[in-house]
């Protein structure tokens, strides 16, 4: 990781493969700086929640919403802001010991609906590219340039080129290329205590 990482510079590294010039902002009106701010905050989101990377989890308890739910639940419980998607996984304590509970709990819009008087969960949120290590970082940057390749050199080859060598070829249904590889290096470093457990991943889907 690198904390010169940024929005930005990854877009304008995702330019540069392609032969373009760099942008100084999503807003300098030119239609590279456009394509760029329409399209990588979904690319960069999608990246991120299609695996569990290891540096994108956090666990934290979250806190009850004083209105009762009007349904058969007693309790509902706000969900972090910088949420991707669902809970990984739910707990009823935050010790060392703790269990997921995979029934017992549901979520609805941007809470859980539960009858627990404590809830802590296990989620994917959103990682600031600051903090996301470089070869994740890399992978980005390629997948990027494959969105813009048309837009900017309007070679439908590069596009192909770019995607391919990020996400591998068709047969391997988007799980090759870089995207392998980073999920590899990433698969290395796991924390093997707190989310090697199988049931995270039946809770996850």
């Amino acid at each position: 990781m690198a904390a010169s990482d940024t929005d930005i510079s990854i877009c304008s590294e995702a330019l540069i493969l392609l032969g373009a010039s760099a942008i100084s902002s999503f807003s300098e009106g030119t239609p590279a700086a456009t394509a760029c701010s329409a399209l990588y905050p979904g690319v960069r989101d999608t990246l991120l929640a299609r695996y569990l990377w290891s540096w994108s989890l956090k666990k934290t308890q979250i806190f009850r919403v004083s209105t009762p739910p009007t349904n058969e639940w007693k309790y509902s419980y706000q969900l972090p802001a910088d949420m991707l998607s669902g809970a990984i996984a739910v707990f009823d304590n935050g010790g060392d010991n703790a269990q997921p509970i995979n029934y017992g709990w549901e979520i609805y819009e941007d809470k859980i609906f539960t009858n627990l008087e404590t809830v802590y969960i296990d989620y994917q949120f959103a990682v600031p590219e600051a903090k996301m290590p470089t070869y994740f970082v890399k992978l980005l940057r390629t997948a990027m340039a494959s969105e813009l390749a048309i837009i900017v050199t309007d070679q439908v080859s590069k596009a192909d080129y770019f995607r391919n060598l990020a996400y591998g070829t068709p047969g391997e249904n988007g799980r090759g290329g870089l995207f392998r590889e980073s999920t590899n290096i990433d698969s290395r470093g796991q924390t093997t205590k707190a989310f090697d457990d199988f049931t995270l991943i039946e809770v996850r889907y």
